[in-house]
């Protein structure tokens, strides 16, 4: 049966205010519950050169540039000197003790007695001049020679006095021939260092070896004022960085403290950490789970980095402002050959943006539950 025109005009009045009251809906997705923005919406206004905002799209043909571009957060990761392990002997420093013996087999000698003929001077130590003080010669400096040659130097300023006599000579390291192992072994602390320096891949072994926990550790040394710092997987991996410690060298193992900031239609909405020395886009998207595949815009993966003042330039390689945008699109092999061989770096946001479909399918399905309340109403 059909019902009367009269009886119809009322749900034909709502189901046209229905409609009308979702096209809005409809026509500005973004006012839908969703997890990032759209491309289009956050690169609105960039075009402006007052925005402050550089767009850069990442393809192989723009590969080579943005390689050439100052790091926005350099830091001291490979800074060490490959010499490669050779023996080296310890060298004498203050502080350390001396324990001087001397033989002498003349019946008139200065030094000895008939009974005795040997002499010995213990727990000599070396002044902060380097020198020790040795009876009927006086002071002898010897910091900076091994044990050997200053036995001969002793063995020779004292030869006037007792022509016949034979020095022996031994030497406890005081703390300037000690290495300091802080942090990341398992056994941290205070080593002597022995007659023959030891490499730093022995002085990590006597410490324990580096925490199993630590991720991506980084061995750092410091000597003498100056910083030296490599990946424990490059030290291991080439045996040219095996480097020789000396007295007074400080060493620290610690985990890689890098970062960037996971958002978007992405897995993981978190901080996320390097887990190696390098990281590309693609590894990225996959360390933070990957993009979600009903809400991601392949086309619009960004990467939002901000540089420091001293960077910008107006030519050349470098970033123009200081905010810049990397953006890729992963829907082409260059652009999936771009995203691997951009690397990501620390304080960097990885940003998957929405897709518009997904939107536009909630929309309308919001317009057909609202249509199926009007025809139910009419009923």
């Amino acid at each position: 049966m059909i019902a009367p025109a009269g009886m119809r005009r009322p749900a034909v009045l709502l189901r046209g205010l229905a409609v009308a009251l979702s096209l809005p809906l409809l026509a500005a997705g973004c006012a839908l519950p969703r997890g990032a923005a759209l491309q289009s919406e956050i690169l609105r206004g960039t075009e402006d050169p007052l925005n402050g905002v550089q767009v850069v799209p990442v393809t192989r043909a723009s590969l080579d540039e943005l390689l050439r571009w100052p790091a926005a957060h350099p830091e001291l990761r490979h800074n060490w000197r490959s010499t490669g392990a050779s023996p080296a002997a310890r060298t004498i420093r203050a502080g350390d003790l001396m324990t001087i013996s001397v033989w002498d087999s003349q019946p008139e000698s200065l030094l000895t007695t008939a009974e005795q003929r040997m002499v010995t001077m213990n727990d000599v130590a070396v002044s902060a001049s380097g020198q020790v003080f040795v009876p009927y010669v006086g002071d002898v400096r010897i910091a900076g020679m091994t044990t050997d040659q200053a036995r001969r130097e002793i063995q020779e300023r004292i030869a006037p006095i007792v022509p016949d006599g034979q020095v022996q000579l031994s030497v406890a390291p005081g703390s300037g021939n000690t290495i300091d192992v802080v942090t990341g072994v398992a056994r941290p602390g205070r080593l002597q260092l022995p007659e023959i320096s030891p490499t730093i891949l022995s002085v990590l072994a006597e410490a324990g070896g580096i925490a199993p926990t630590l991720r991506n550790p980084l061995v750092r040394v410091n000597r003498a004022g100056t910083a030296m710092a490599i990946p424990a997987r490059e030290l291991f991996a080439n045996p040219a960085n095996d480097i020789q410690m000396r007295g007074g060298d400080r060493v620290m193992v610690e985990e890689d403290h890098r970062n960037f900031v996971a958002l978007g239609a992405a897995g993981r909405q978190e901080v996320v950490y390097f887990e190696r020395e390098r990281i590309s886009v693609l590894d990225g998207l996959s360390s933070m789970g990957g993009l979600v595949s009903s809400r991601a815009n392949l086309e619009g993966v960004m990467i939002l980095r901000q540089y420091p003042a001293r960077a910008v330039r107006a030519e050349g390689p470098y970033p123009r402002h200081q905010e810049v945008i990397f953006t890729f699109d992963l829907t082409t092999a260059d652009g999936l050959f771009a995203a691997e061989g951009f690397a990501i770096e620390s304080g960097d946001v990885v940003l998957a943006t929405e897709s518009a479909l997904p939107m536009f399918a909630q929309a309308m399905a919001m317009l057909r539950a609202g249509s199926r309340t009007v025809d139910s109403l009419g009923n």
